[in-house]
């Protein structure tokens, strides 16, 4: 933006009358500053902010060439124009040379053509001014982007690594998540076993991100109940053609995961030609497009994940030894959730916000006794049921803290602090025992499940299970069913 200032020239001639001429041609559009000699020339430097200077060649003491080589050296942003009665063509190309200049005018001079080398000087001297600003700016931004790059990154990396695996601090996943952490830096195939649902999708993608390959794509596939035909179109692609209605190329996951990862849960369903076929990538890197005659490379890395005991399959024939090993560089056992129930309190939490925030629905978290039940149960369905019955009970809850009330009737029917026991209703019924003894434990969890959801309040439990208040009393202390304090609490606050 102009500030209305003129530009600075400085006009040095040892003959005065000629600094007069040239001061009349450019006092319009200039302010000019004059000297007579090079030193004085020079002092005038030191003091102002000049952007052009017009220097006569012959001068006393210093000649021109010689004064302004040293104001390159000084100022060599101020463009230097030289003025000269003498045409030798030698020694203005050692005058350029030397001194960086950018024109010569010679003796005598027009006034328009010095105007216009003035004015060309100064265009050239605020470009050159504007071009150092504007790299300056590059660089600065180029540094800038390549910080918030990589912070990006860095919170991409936080966001999906290891710290999205949730668990108490006393975890068996603790040990899980350490060798994890060891395998990720490491360019190997890995393996993670386990039941489905036990969060072996989190933890691939949790070595992706803290890998060397963080910054590249991270893809994931369950193989599981997928035929082979879409398979092979899932992970090799396929040429144009070669499917009905596929008018293009289509890309696979081996192509689409080159230079990242590729998770690939439920190999312990692949069929035998799917496992040859995943034996080669593996072992080559090397695959074949859907249609296609040409091999195509990649270079990927693989995590796999089984649902099943790979060694047990392997033993029995249905899965090939060698793609086993290939697998199983290293290997990582995910404990099922029946085996983590301290961490159950902090997953339910976790979930309980994410689901509310998803849904716009403010609650303030999970009673103790909700916490309890929960804690209480297998979760044969692992971290999804676990998800699901949470949602199920934030949507029907009236209340900011959500209480056992809202919890399935089979997981208040589960027996308390038995975690060796199946707990499910029909191992009860088809248990050892008398009859007595197993018509006993199914009246009790029936007891257990139709308070906590009504709140315990007796009266409409009682009226619920066609008993009397005093037959519901006897039945609770026959088998030492005892209120918990929070609910005595609120009931007496009521």
């Amino acid at each position: 933006m102009s500030t209305g200032k003129l530009p600075n020239v400085l006009l040095i001639d040892d003959e005065e009358h000629s600094l007069a001429s040239m001061r009349m041609a450019l006092e319009d559009e200039f302010d000019c500053l004059t000297a007579t000699s090079a030193d004085e020339g020079w002092r005038l430097m030191e003091e102002n902010y000049v952007e052009v200077i017009f220097c006569d060649q012959r001068m006393p003491g210093k000649t021109g060439v010689e004064f302004l080589t040293e104001v390159r050296d000084r100022w060599p942003e101020t463009v230097r124009i030289i003025i000269t009665g003498y045409t030798d063509t030698n020694e203005m190309i050692a005058a350029i040379n030397a001194a960086g200049i950018y024109q010569f005018l010679t003796k005598p001079w027009h006034p328009d053509q010095l105007l216009m080398a003035a004015r060309n000087a100064a265009h050239l001297f605020q470009l050159s001014r504007d071009h150092d600003r504007m790299a300056l700016e590059m660089r600065y931004l180029a540094s800038r982007a390549e910080s918030q790059l990589e912070e990006r990154r860095r919170a991409l990396r936080d966001g999906l690594g290891f710290e999205k695996v949730l668990r108490a601090p006393n975890s068996p996943m603790n040990a899980v998540v350490m060798l994890a952490r060891q395998y990720a830096g490491f360019d190997v195939p890995v393996l993670l076993t386990g039941e489905a649902g036990t969060g072996k999708t989190a933890l691939a993608r949790a070595m992706h991100y803290t890998s060397l390959r963080s910054d590249k794509p991270f893809h994931e596939l369950n193989c599981a109940g997928m035929t082979d035909d879409l398979l092979e179109v899932e992970l090799f692609g396929a040429k144009r053609g070669a499917l009905p209605g596929l008018m293009s190329n289509r890309l696979g996951l081996f192509q689409k995961a080159d230079r990242g990862t590729l998770f690939l849960n439920g190999v312990d369903t692949l069929s035998p030609a799917m496992q040859l076929a995943l034996l080669r990538v593996v072992t080559e890197g090397r695959y074949q497009p859907v249609g296609g005659h040409e091999t195509q490379a990649t270079n990927l890395r693989l995590i796999a994940g089984s649902h099943g005991d790979m060694r047990a399959l392997v033993a029995e024939g249905r899965f090939r030894p060698d793609l086993y090993y290939a697998l199983s560089v290293a290997e990582i056992a995910v404990p099922p959730l029946r085996a983590r129930p301290g961490d159950i309190a902090v997953l339910c939490q976790h979930m309980l916000f994410d689901v509310a925030s998803a849904h716009g629905k403010p609650v303030h978290g999970l009673s103790d006794a909700a916490l309890e039940f929960l804690e209480n149960h297998d979760w044969p369905g692992n971290l999804k049921e676990l998800e699901n019955e949470i949602t199920r009970m934030l949507i029907l809850a009236q209340e900011k803290v959500l209480g056992p009330e809202l919890i399935s009737r089979h997981i208040l029917q589960a027996p308390r602090g038995d975690n060796d026991t199946d707990r499910r209703a029909d191992a009860v019924l088809a248990g050892p025992g008398t009859l007595k003894d197993r018509v006993e434990e199914i009246e009790m969890r029936i007891l257990r499940e139709t308070l906590t959801r009504l709140k315990w309040n007796k009266s409409r439990a009682a009226a619920e299970l066609g008993l009397s208040r005093v037959g519901l009393r006897a039945k609770l202390d026959r088998y030492g069913i005892a209120q918990p304090r929070q609910c005595a609490e609120q009931e007496e606050e009521a």
